[in-house]
């Protein structure tokens, strides 16, 4: 084992010395690539410097690429240069096997525009801690007269990316904003412009989401009997609204298009009674029309056929958000 020893009256601070010591000890060999290194309690009892002081001389190591810490096993020194890949086999790239090429090539990219080895690093990690830091918090916002439609994004986002999800009003973001120094905001494309002028004095990121296009159920509504009567049932206003110009583009005047949000029980109650058809954006709106069937289900002479909608939110929206946050 190497001996460190600290000159307590030197001017070079102890916990400098210390990591000039195990860094000319990785870069003459004699603590090999893959090497574990001391623990800090040994190390301590070596040189008489409090573990806490240790554990600081060990980050810097990590943080200058000499040494990486596998969790619950040790430090270990990590090979320099190319031989063994520049890395440690930890669990993590023996999962990944690809992943130390993609970062290889995203490096030579760098050196080739004129960055520096640090200033590559500090690339990697800025962009890395921005992610960890944006996707710590999400915040979903839309205008308090389609709140429902932000309802519906937290519902689905929370399912998908297995985090916290807050929904803010759109009038009230910037002053959620001015109260946090890191978040990601979501919001439907038809609000993105509003948004992004509310968060842009923030330099707050803002991501845009597709809802779902409905086309198979848009199909079957151009096929629907005249003289029909097709009812549709959501949280958001805004898509109630929209689907009602939509269909009447498909349709005009041949069938009776009816609209409501799942907490208007009484217009619930008359839709089961009148449409053939009613579709449903959203799970929480199929369970209102369910409901509402069980209350006047004795007045029916033939149920509706119900239809409900998969997702509120494209898939490709879902997917871009897990890459954006790092979640996938």
């Amino acid at each position: 084992m190497i001996q460190f020893r600290i000159q307590p009256d030197s001017e070079i601070p102890a916990s400098t010395q210390l990591f000039n010591q195990i860094q000319f000890a990785i870069a003459s060999g004699q603590y090999p690539p893959a090497y574990k290194l001391p623990s800090t309690r040994a190390l301590a009892m070596q040189t008489g410097l409090h573990r806490n002081t240790i554990s600081k001389v060990y980050r810097q190591l990590e943080e200058e690429g000499f040494v990486e810490s596998l969790a619950g096993s040790g430090i270990y020194v990590r090979a320099q240069g190319h031989e063994g890949g520049g890395k440690l086999q930890s669990p993590i790239l023996k999962q990944y096997p690809q992943a130390y090429k993609v970062v290889q090539q995203a490096v030579d990219e760098l050196l080739s525009q004129g960055c520096s080895l640090n200033q590559s690093r500090e690339i990697f990690l800025a962009e890395i801690d921005w992610r960890l830091r944006c996707s710590a918090r999400v915040l979903v916002t839309a205008p308090t007269q389609d709140i429902g439609a932000g309802e519906l994004m937290v519902h689905e986002l929370e399912e998908s990316l297995k985090i916290p999800v807050q929904l803010v009003a759109m009038e009230e973001l910037a002053a959620v904003l001015n109260q946090t120094s890191s978040a990601t905001v979501v919001t439907h494309r038809y609000f993105i412009g509003e948004v992004e002028a509310i968060a842009a004095p923030k330099a707050v990121r803002v991501i845009p989401l597709d809802i779902q296009d409905y086309a198979k159920e848009y199909n079957q509504f151009k096929n629907l009997p005249k003289d029909s009567c097709l009812a549709i049932v959501s949280l958001s206003p805004g898509w109630l609204r929209a689907a009602e110009v939509i269909i009447h583009g498909l349709r005009g005047d041949e069938i009776l298009v009816m609209t409501s949000q799942p907490k208007d029980a009484y217009k619930l109650q008359a839709m089961v009674k009148r449409a053939q058809v009613i579709f449903c954006t959203d799970k929480p709106s199929f369970a209102a029309v369910q409901a509402a069937i069980q209350v006047v289900h004795e007045d029916i002479i033939r149920p509706p056929k119900l239809m409900c909608g998969d997702n509120f939110i494209g898939s490709n929206s879902i997917n871009l958000l897990k890459r954006e946050l790092g979640l996938g």
